[in-house]
């Protein structure tokens, strides 16, 4: 294996720890309205969940753009200025939702606190539809051209494969922020976490069954069958465990479905990484739009000393706040929360 391989591997892993981290974040946002309907103290319970953790899941972003920059410049460069309006769009709706979840404690306000969990709604569903667009495009093609530029409308994003892959993305993150919340919460609101886990289940298997089968007869390999099979069995080990109490277990299927989907994404691509429509002789590959050898070289030395550390320190953070939330653990509406996420 090549460092441009490895590096190519190593942002495909990122994507897959931010899809699963924060994957179950959006679901939560997205649930929120549903699960915290009628009282703001259930929507304090469902927040909590992710308050020490969400702002550590969103550095597995930061750390695979900047991996992308740096590793595969010509990619970056390609897929950020051809995809600009829908990443500003989705980079829009990921700060709204964190104004909302930092400043929703800070003014004691019932209206105040309807605009934030507005913000969370819309800060959870665009991002969580968006994901599966773009990484669809990206399995697809774009029309680029031989000045490695993405040409066309917008219409030439918007097939019926990228629209399914936003979809099951979407539905996705849905199921898998709701069997969090019945890992993550007690009483009454684990009860309905579990309700809407389980009418979410059909629908989820449906939708990400299809795109997942499409992608693979359409643009994978052989060894993606693997991915798609894990995909799949660790979805239907989230519907057993759900259905018999399980919910640790549940959780544990949930998260191989996700990274198994990612890798079959992922999988996907390669040996590309930016396919073009237009003429496959403009495909950006591994080996034409990687760093210099030097500098893959110095990344992987910094890689390989850091990530352990910040593996461990957040596997620390899971584990101090593991105890499941109720609703007669949230104080007296009163006072704002110490975290200021309730």
């Amino acid at each position: 294996m090549t460092l441009a391989e490895f590096w190519f591997v190593l942002i495909g892993v990122l994507f897959t720890g931010y899809f699963v981290l924060e994957g179950f974040d959006f679901g939560v946002g997205m649930l929120m309205p549903v699960l915290g309907k009628g009282s703001d103290t259930r929507r304090r319970v469902v927040l909590n969940t992710i308050g020490p953790v969400w702002d550590a899941n969103e550095v597995w972003l930061i750390t695979a753009g900047g991996a992308m920059f740096a590793a595969f410049p010509e990619w970056y460069a390609s897929m950020f200025s051809g995809f600009y309006l829908a990443l500003l769009l989705l980079l829009v709706a990921l700060i709204l939702r964190i104004c909302a979840i930092e400043y929703r404690a800070k003014i004691n306000d019932p209206k105040w606190r309807a605009w934030c969990d507005l913000g969370i709604g819309i800060g959870s569903w665009v991002p969580a539809l968006a994901w599966g667009w773009v990484f669809a495009n990206l399995v697809r093609g774009v029309p680029l051209d031989a000045d490695r530029q993405i040409v066309g409308s917008v219409g030439d994003l918007l097939s019926p494969y990228a629209l399914l892959g936003g979809l099951a993305t979407g539905v996705l993150f849905a199921f898998h922020g709701a069997i969090f919340l019945v890992l993550k919460t007690g009483g009454e609101v684990r009860d309905d976490a579990q309700r809407i886990a389980r009418l979410l289940l059909g629908p989820t298997v449906v939708v990400v069954g299809a795109f997942g089968l499409w992608t693979q007869l359409a643009y994978g390999s052989g060894w993606t069958w693997i991915a798609l099979g894990a995909a799949v069995a660790g979805l239907l080990a989230a519907a057993g465990a759900t259905f018999a109490g399980r919910d640790g277990w549940a959780f544990v299927g949930t998260t191989i479905t996700v990274a198994a989907a990612t890798a079959l994404l992922v999988g996907s691509l390669f040996p590309n990484v930016l396919p073009s429509t237009i003429d496959p002789a403009f495909d950006l590959t591994i080996a034409n739009a990687s760093s210099t050898p030097y500098t893959l070289k110095v990344m992987t030395w910094v890689a390989l000393l850091a990530t352990p550390v910040v593996l461990i320190y957040q596997g620390w953070t899971y584990w101090v706040f593991r105890k499941r939330l109720t609703v007669e653990q949230i104080p007296a509406p009163a006072g704002l929360s110490l975290s200021g996420k309730g």
